[in-house]
């Protein structure tokens, strides 16, 4: 099996070594960057199958270069873990809305850093059809086109579970009711944004029975956002 490829995008050299250092022993090939551009180099010849991204650099802000890179169609899906000293929960809510797929406060713990690292790739994965994606007791299983909640299937819906599916791996970001139509329905269907609403509802019901109608969080003014935390 070949190894996954992780680019680190951070300044000081210091933490670089650090984590590829980590990365390494755990059995991941690793891509080093100190700033943006380089990063940028680097993804043109290469595609690894995660960045890690430190907010703080010298030519421009990691945000700026995770919209950017969320944006170009040949990246938009190579998931971006944030590395950052920023703990305030207005610059989480920026990080995750601005295109990460996870967010790590410095300073951090190796351990803790593998573990958020495997966790993203385990739900990308699971998006494109590789493995199973575990979330608190609720099992997505992409290759039986099944969800299951301990040994009892959910009866969804082909739409819900395309909602469902979607939400489980793509995790934490607030998503408007166009972005979901444009995610789950496709760009090219017209249906109406109240429709959404309607789906949410019944996906809530199915999960309900569990527990799990919880992880779906109505964020007002916004739309919805799938988080296994609980809801602020």
């Amino acid at each position: 099996m070949t190894a996954k490829q992780i680019l680190i995008v951070e300044d000081e050299k210091p933490i670089r070594d650090m984590i590829a250092f980590g990365l390494k022993r755990a059995g991941f090939e690793v891509l080093e960057a100190e700033d943006c551009r380089t990063a940028r180099t680097i993804m043109t010849d290469r595609r690894p199958d995660l960045l890690l991204v430190d907010w703080m650099l010298p030519d421009m802000s990691g945000l700026e270069l995770t919209r950017a890179l969320k944006r170009d169609k040949e990246t938009s899906e190579v998931p971006v873990i944030m590395l950052t000293a920023r703990s305030e929960e207005q610059d989480k809510i920026n990080g995750l809305d601005g295109g990460a797929d996870d967010y790590v406060t410095k300073p951090f713990s190796p351990r803790e850093l593998l573990a958020r690292i495997n966790a993203v790739l385990r739900r990308r994965g699971a998006a494109e059809g590789e493995e199973k994606v575990h979330i608190d007791g609720l099992v997505l299983d992409a290759a039986s086109h099944r969800v299951m909640a301990g040994d009892r299937t959910l009866p969804l819906g082909p739409t819900e579970y395309r909602l469902l599916s979607f939400f489980m791996t793509h995790m934490e970001r607030v998503y408007t009711r166009n972005q979901l139509l444009d995610r789950v329905w496709g760009g090219n269907v017209y249906v109406e944004e109240r429709t959404v609403d309607v789906h949410i509802r019944r996906l809530r019901k199915a999960l309900g029975e569990f527990g799990h109608d919880k992880f779906i969080q109505t964020v007002r003014g916004a739309g919805y956002r799938f988080s296994a935390r609980a809801e602020e």
